[in-house]
């Protein structure tokens, strides 16, 4: 079950509560709402990891995009040695090796822009369903707070 489903759960315990005579507040067995703490709790390190996973993925391919960038100078260097014996051959082999520069800088910019795209979405959508529960947690213990207060009166 996913949190925001534990969380409506909460707010149909706290709604079908038992309301007190002449008062708004409500009666709710608190093991049950603790029991569905417990269960959100045992799904926020599966978000937490997801979010982590993002950031090691991100930092993979980053890696990999540099080492091919390197392995691509590398390579270029190397042409443009062996064909360094003549002048227009030394030329084309410049413009050659400045176009796969320029080519693998460009992929890894792309790929680098793309994964810290698809990490900042990924963590955005974890920052609105974190909010969304903290929300959600907040009001059922204002609610609750609200009905203990009340009995204590």
């Amino acid at each position: 079950m996913d949190i925001m489903a534990l969380i409506d759960r909460i707010e149909e315990l706290v709604d079908g509560g038992r309301s007190l005579p002449f008062s708004s507040s409500k009666l709710v067995d608190p093991e049950k709402v603790y029991e569905i703490i417990d269960e959100i709790r045992a799904q926020f390190p599966d978000e937490l990891k997801q979010a982590r996973w993002i950031v090691k993925e991100r930092q993979e391919m980053l890696e990999e995009a540099e080492r091919e960038a390197n392995r691509i100078l590398e390579e270029a260097k190397e042409r443009a040695q062996a064909l360094a014996s003549e002048q227009e051959v030394v030329k084309l082999a410049e413009q050659q090796a400045a176009a796969i520069l320029d080519d693998a800088r460009s992929k890894e910019r792309e790929i680098r822009l793309g994964a810290e795209d698809y990490a900042d979405e990924m963590l955005a959508n974890l920052e609105v369903n974190l909010g969304k529960l903290l929300t959600a947690v907040q009001r059922g213990r204002d609610r609750l707070q609200g009905k203990v207060g009340q009995q204590r009166q």
